[in-house]
């Protein structure tokens, strides 16, 4: 593949391993739409600098370095210029996203590689302490799960709730206890309580039981649900759990469309619905400090990346066999002579 042009505030990463994201999933089987295709997917990127251009001043040759789901934005728009770069207009996500003209005008392509390409906004030095197989799925799921547990107030006094443990809600839990919340898991696969527990969770609710909402009543101030199988949801039990003027924040985006809404079910307890994309810069930043400070430890399996490895880690991720993220290593060994 050929990379986009190299600008003066680009930097050139030799990829030491990636994480193995839902998305890659959802975009190598069409489920979100039509993909360009030769793609190579992987936005969960740890590496080392290599090259730097000019105007870079946040990063140096020989940095560790990570780069998650989004490459490139304008930095000059609404968005941009209050810290919500991840909602630009003119973004350019990590792979599968066309870079204009002026910057070759290739299509970005991703971690599952010997290399990247990305601008230094998007390029996040790594606190030494945290392993690169435990930070690379940090750059996603890690931060598709801390920004909008920040922008919520999670803290101290708050009871929240994560709908789903895996390779999101692992992160999620993670947070929300190590943010000072109270911690409640709803899931539908009891066997996953032990680990739910383990990653800081009070409760464990079991969605299989019959009126399972029905004690819950009114205690969630927020809800993040990470499930990727919410078209299946009875929408109404879940946000009945919603102290009033609670929300349900959507993160997992399945393939099927939500559950038919209707207006009336938000009236009970003035709750509400809504959801992100990703995390800002300085989110990145924040997130890295509280799993460096806290030594927060997420469950990774690591497989040698290969042509097997890559299909093992997919059909993985795609079958929930994973527990609770997969990372990519050994990139050494799949390219020798880079």
């Amino acid at each position: 593949f050929k990379p986009k042009k190299f600008q003066e505030r680009d930097i050139d990463i030799e990829i030491e391993c990636c994480g193995v994201c839902g998305s890659d999933v959802h975009t190598i089987s069409g489920g979100w739409g039509g993909a360009p295709m030769p793609l190579c997917v992987g936005h969960e990127v740890i590496g080392k600098a290599v090259k730097v251009g000019d105007g870079v001043k946040t990063v140096k040759v020989g940095d560790r370095v990570g780069v998650g789901a989004q490459i490139w934005a304008c930095l000059e728009c609404k968005p941009c210029k209050s810290d919500n770069e991840n909602y630009c207009p003119k973004k350019i996500d990590t792979y599968g996203a066309p870079y204009p003209e002026e910057m070759g005008g290739v299509i970005a392509q991703g971690g599952y590689a010997s290399h990247i390409r990305a601008h230094e906004y998007f390029t996040f030095k790594i606190p030494d302490n945290i392993p690169s197989e435990e930070a690379a799925p940090m750059m996603c799921a890690g931060l598709t799960t801390y920004s909008p547990l920040l922008r919520a107030g999670v803290g101290p006094g708050k009871k929240v709730a994560i709908v789903g443990v895996g390779g999101l809600g692992m992160y999620a839990i993670m947070w929300a206890k190590a943010m000072g919340a109270e911690v409640y898991v709803l899931s539908h696969s009891p066997s996953k309580e032990e680990a739910a527990k383990e990653l800081g969770a009070k409760e464990f609710i079991s969605t299989l039981d019959n009126d399972w909402d029905k004690p819950w009543a009114f205690t969630f101030n927020f809800m993040l649900n990470t499930a990727d199988a919410t078209d299946r949801f009875d929408l109404a039990a879940y946000l009945g759990t919603l102290d009033v003027n609670g929300q349900m924040h959507h993160v997992g985006l399945p393939d099927k469309p939500l559950p038919e809404i209707k207006a009336q079910m938000f009236a009970p307890n003035g709750c509400s619905m809504g959801g992100s994309h990703i995390g800002s810069r300085p989110e990145m930043f924040e997130m890295l400090k509280l799993a460096s400070e806290k030594k927060l430890k997420p469950i990774i399996e690591t497989i040698p990346i290969s042509e097997a490895g890559c299909k093992k880690a997919v059909e993985g991720v795609a079958q929930n066999k994973v527990r609770y993220r997969y990372t990519l290593v050994d990139f050494d060994k799949a390219f020798p002579n880079r």
